[in-house]
């Protein structure tokens, strides 16, 4: 398999999947696209026809989103979504909340692992946003959403980096703490802190 990702300092929609196939142990090539710059969007293209990351190459298979690549992975690892029938829809609606809502915390809260930007970006909108996903880390199963690491686990990721980024205190710190201490999520934010570029629209606090 190929995964084709972007910066990883800023790529929130890469981190899902390439985290679920790191926790997974799937062996995969990756293929890491500086995002931004003028051969980019060509050179994504050559992989996906939505010419966006992430991108999952699988022989002649390509699938492109986080959550479908999630979904795709979960037909050959179980294990990524709850084993229990109604426990599963919840965990596919909480992945779908997050993958289509919070567009506050995105815009004044964007992923910056090598910053620390306390206290900015907290308007009354990110505030409730932000109250929101407490809720859903409150309601932690176990270390993990749902007992063990899951795809809505992935999906969450980023948050759990922003929270870290924006110094927002989770009321769950087990829940942070966990996602932090796995291995393949510090190797995620050792990458990041290795990067050089740095994008503009990013770095709206510098």
């Amino acid at each position: 398999m190929l995964l084709v990702v972007g910066n990883k300092n800023y790529s929130s929609w890469s981190l899902r999947p390439w985290l679920a196939m790191k926790v997974l142990g799937v062996p995969f090539e990756e293929k890491r696209v500086p995002l931004y710059t003028p051969q980019a969007k060509a050179e994504l293209l050559r992989h996906s026809p939505a010419g966006k990351v992430p991108i999952l190459v699988d022989g002649a298979t390509v699938v492109w989103d986080s959550l479908a690549i999630l979904e795709y992975l979960a037909e050959r690892h179980q294990q990524l979504w709850p084993a229990d029938a109604g426990e599963r829809a919840r965990a596919r609606s909480l992945a779908a909340e997050m993958h289509s809502g919070f567009p506050q915390l995105r815009t004044h809260m964007s992923m910056n692992i090598r910053r620390r930007l306390p206290g900015r970006g907290r308007t009354p909108e990110v505030l409730a946003e932000i109250e929101r996903i407490q809720a859903i880390f409150d309601a932690a199963r176990g270390p993990f959403l749902f007992g063990g690491f899951g795809a809505v686990d992935a999906m969450y990721a980023p948050v759990v980096l922003r929270f870290r980024t924006y110094e927002v205190e989770a009321r769950n710190r087990r829940y942070v703490e966990s996602m932090l201490e796995l291995p393949a999520l510090r190797e995620w934010i050792e990458a990041a802190e290795r990067e050089t570029e740095a994008l503009p629209q990013f770095e709206q606090y510098a």
